[in-house]
């Protein structure tokens, strides 16, 4: 009985403080805005899959005004994708 009261205190601590943390990091994310237009690096040829998926990203973005900024897709997709991962590595600006 000692036992599971422990753990169920442990738990209940573990998760208030999980809760404490994502709060805090979602109220430093709302208040950040990109101040430059932002560049969505696809790591895959234009028309397969994940160019798709990122153009669909950027209407919906655009569509409901989620972000002042434009979204510009780029395609990198030479490499297997290598060379949209450099890409993303080696890009500088905003954080």
């Amino acid at each position: 009985m000692r036992v599971k009261f422990k753990s169920t205190l442990l738990s209940v601590a573990l998760m208030a403080g999980f809760a404490a943390s994502t709060n805090a990091q979602a109220q430093a994310a709302a208040k950040w805005e990109p101040t430059k237009p932002v560049e969505f690096i696809i790591s895959a040829g234009p028309g397969g899959g994940a160019d798709q998926m990122a153009r669909m990203i950027q209407g919906i973005i655009s569509k409901n005004n989620l972000m002042k900024q434009s979204m510009i897709p780029v395609n990198k997709g030479a490499g297997a994708g290598a060379e949209g991962y450099l890409a993303i590595k080696e890009a500088k600006g905003d954080p």
